[in-house]
């Protein structure tokens, strides 16, 4: 209505506070697309479809307690031409990466959990040659999309992943001044391959999101993003705070402090199209989401939290997904546990 979103439930189940929770999140929002199907945001499925009842049945049940992992990240393989600096996964110099088999598993084991959302991650999954035959895989339970630092990224690539049944392309984006970004990624020439990978999946027919680490240091660029995303017909801007994990370990300096949550959040709040989902304005809502509806797969087959969060529960090669979600119940529901001191644990 009048170019926004507007959600109304009813039924016993409305009343949920869980419920009430995930409709207010949506209420009055700004949608990603329009067409034969609404796309809420590029990480929800359509409306309708299966993967979306899905999910509606999988937020019913985390209000009666039981957990899902509602999304799960598979990082294909470590290579990667960038060196980014806020890396919550940098390469091991081993070289690991999944096979297509081994891939194939991870997913059907998390389908079979109630996985609405795969994500394909790396590394740089663009520079994995079978990665149309990863989202083929996936099927009509969920839906697949991909990050990309925008290296390897072709309009031939997006096509094929497009056929293959890719929903949205994640362009990560660390700065809106070149210079600023390739100094972020180690790596000159590195916005000018974001850019060519978010024109490509737009041309390709792509949903197309951009993807924002929030550190004190970009803060000041926020409506330079929106409007970038803009100019480049981005379906979707995605606020996600740095975590100081990886090569940002004890990088506690960067992390957003509440003033810089309030003008992230006044920022967002008076934000047209393209719609903006603030991570930290979702945490605000539900707490952390790891471990109780994120879920991360590394290349070596050990299982996450999330992906900022690489303290292994388990290892997928060993024994059942399953097994290992069902140790993870202690993880999320506050603050994140990668924004606490350096030295806590979970």
């Amino acid at each position: 209505m009048d170019g926004r979103i507007s959600v109304r439930a009813s039924g016993l189940l409305s009343h949920l506070p869980s419920a009430k929770s995930s409709l207010k999140m949506l209420d009055c929002q700004v949608p990603a697309h329009v067409g034969e199907q609404l796309y809420l945001s590029t990480w929800l499925p359509p409306v309708p479809s299966r993967a979306f009842d899905r999910l509606a049945a999988s937020r019913m049940r985390a209000g009666l307690g039981w957990r899902t992992p509602d999304q799960i990240t598979i990082s294909i393989l470590e290579d990667c031409p960038n060196r980014c600096l806020h890396c919550a996964l940098p390469d091991s110099g081993r070289g690991l990466r999944l096979s297509p088999t081994q891939v194939q598993v991870i997913v059907d084991q998390a389908l079979d959990m109630g996985t609405t959302l795969v994500i394909f991650d790396g590394g740089e999954p663009s520079l994995y040659d079978d990665l149309p035959t990863l989202v083929r895989g996936v099927g009509d339970r969920a839906i697949s999309t991909m990050f990309t630092s925008g290296a390897g990224f072709s309009l031939e690539l997006a096509c094929r992943l497009k056929e293959a049944g890719l929903q949205a392309v994640n362009v990560s984006l660390d700065s809106p001044i070149p210079q600023e970004h390739d100094a972020m990624r180690g790596r000159k020439g590195a916005f000018a391959d974001a850019m060519s990978a978010a024109e490509s999946a737009i041309s390709a027919g792509l949903l197309l999101n951009i993807y924002v680490v929030v550190r004190r240091e970009n803060l000041r660029h926020l409506a330079a993003f929106h409007a970038l995303a803009a100019r480049q017909g981005a379906h979707e801007l995605t606020f996600f705070e740095v975590v100081p994990t990886g090569r940002f370990y004890g990088a506690v300096h960067e992390v957003l402090q509440p003033e810089d949550h309030d003008e992230l959040h006044r920022f967002v709040a008076g934000a047209g199209a393209p719609r903006i989902f603030s991570v930290p304005e979702a945490y605000r809502h539900f707490g952390c989401f790891a471990g109780r509806t994120w879920l991360h797969v590394a290349p070596d087959g050990d299982v996450y939290p999330c992906a900022c969060l690489p303290n292994s529960f388990g290892n997928v090669f060993y024994e059942p997904l399953a097994d290992i979600w069902k140790r993870m119940g202690r993880v999320g529901g506050g603050i994140c546990p990668g924004r606490k001191a350096p030295d806590s644990s979970f």
